[in-house]
């Protein structure tokens, strides 16, 4: 059998995380990414890298037929809730378009898939904390509807083939490498904003919660769904408010600094809470990095990053 394992957004920041764990456990990779946010130099030495859109059906049948991977994880998306608003129709051809051609081409190799998926852009505002994975989705974005759609794809792929599919719904996912720029995770905005002595801005007045977990434990939570059948909560079963985080950011920095206030932009959540009790049972995965530690370790693994990308631009 294939020791073979295909990531789609394998060169963006959860997925390049998880080429890396596929690799130390002894996997070849395969990365699909159009690269149009992610990096190559992401993309860990021994993973042979396929530059196309999810989108290039043609295209990304080839690459997955030729690799013939007895595990595919699907992370390849376009993850900004403001992109979503402003071009909905995008954001449908990459989230849902872009599953169908993953999951249809698993079928024909009978890989069974990982389709990560979003926790709070998906259950809405008015659904209990810490939600449960049976609480019917309410979004408020496209980008939130775009993935509960693809859901209801990889769900029906997965009845009407056999294979065993899941669907993991991440919290807020902070660590190394994530980007700062664009509509990215508010940790690595703010260490970036702390790195250059730029004052950031806190949307919802800093009051919005949010459940946030260490990339490390998200990739654990992927690696233990593969092979397995249904949807899962991956976070922390915590929540913590936007300003605690720029709090926790500015003392790990030795800063000394005060952030500007706005309101939340049009298709953001006010609050959100997984409930992981179903991943706990099933999975044997809780989340272990408690958010103290992974934001010191996040801050500290970024300022090297910026540092790094700041010399190389300078030579």
């Amino acid at each position: 059998m294939s020791n073979r394992a295909l990531v789609t957004g394998g060169a963006g920041f959860i997925g390049s995380h998880l080429v890396g764990a596929l690799l130390a456990e002894g996997y070849e990779v395969d990365v699909v990414d159009d690269l149009s946010s992610g990096d190559a130099r992401n993309v860990a030495e021994g993973a042979r890298l396929h530059p196309l859109d999810i989108t290039d059906r043609a295209a990304l049948h080839a690459a997955v037929e030729r690799a013939t991977p007895r595990a595919i994880f699907h992370l390849a998306a376009q993850a900004s809730v403001v992109a979503s608003v402003e071009d909905p129709g995008r954001d449908c051809e990459v989230n849902v378009q872009g599953t169908l051609n993953v999951v249809d081409v698993a079928g024909r190799l009978g890989a069974p898939v990982v389709f990560t998926s979003t926790g709070g852009a998906l259950y809405g505002d008015e659904a209990p904390r810490p939600t449960p994975e049976e609480r019917i989705p309410a979004p408020l974005s496209p980008y939130g509807a775009s993935k509960w759609a693809a859901e209801a794809y990889v769900n029906t792929w997965s009845l009407s083939t056999g294979a065993p599919h899941a669907v993991c719904r991440l919290g807020n996912v902070y660590g190394p490498r994530q980007s700062p720029h664009g509509e990215a995770g508010v940790v690595a905005i703010f260490s970036h904003h702390l790195h250059t002595g730029r004052t950031p801005t806190l949307y919802g007045q800093g009051a919005p919660t949010r459940d946030y977990v260490y990339v490390e434990d998200v990739v654990r939570a992927l690696l233990a769904a593969s092979g397995r059948r249904g949807t899962y909560n991956v976070a922390t079963g915590v929540e913590t408010d936007v300003k605690s985080i720029w709090e926790a950011l500015r003392a790990a920095a030795c800063v000394v600094a005060d952030p500007e206030l706005a309101d939340l932009r049009p298709g953001e959540l006010h609050h959100s809470c997984l409930d992981v009790g179903k991943a706990e049972r099933e999975l044997g995965w809780r989340a272990e990095v408690p958010i103290e530690e992974g934001l010191r370790r996040t801050y500290a693994a970024l300022v090297e990053e910026f540092r790094a990308r700041e010399s190389a631009r300078a030579e």
